[in-house]
């Protein structure tokens, strides 16, 4: 049976202009959740501005300043996996114009991104993250979305 419950909100402040971005970021997380055979989970995402991801970013890892995404996961082991994804909007919308990608594709790939932190993936904080497993899954699960 699958029960798989997946939420996006807005933060007060954040004001979304593309069209389509609460969908895309369900089916990124649904992709991601399939992908890794989760068919029980409860996600959340929150789009936050500068002000309210600095704060999650200096509180729970301290580092200064705002980032692209923080996740929480919120379950033990043997359970169905919970957790909590918040996405720095306005950061995402730098890093789309940096990397000349749409934003939308930031996005979905913030929430990929997230969606396998909670899952338990993990990463290199070098420049080598982009050439190990979690990275190339990401980027996998990117093009099935897009």
């Amino acid at each position: 049976m699958n029960d798989l419950h997946i939420e996006v909100n807005l933060a007060e402040g954040v004001n979304v202009t593309e069209p389509g971005v609460e969908p895309l970021l369900e089916r990124a997380v649904l992709s991601t959740l399939e992908s890794e055979g989760v068919a029980d989970a409860d996600i959340s995402i929150t789009l936050l501005g500068d002000a309210e991801i600095s704060t999650l970013n200096q509180q729970y890892l301290k580092h200064e300043g705002p980032t692209d995404v923080i996740s929480f996961p919120l379950f033990a082991d043997g359970e169905a996996p919970v957790g909590d994804i918040y996405i720095g909007y306005e950061q995402a919308r730098r890093q789309s114009t940096e990397l000349t990608v749409p934003l939308t594709a930031e996005l979905a790939r913030l929430a990929i991104h997230g969606t396998l932190h909670v899952l338990g993936y993990d990463h290199a904080d070098s420049a080598a993250r982009e050439s190990d497993a979690m990275w190339q899954r990401q980027e996998a699960i990117l093009q099935q979305v897009l």
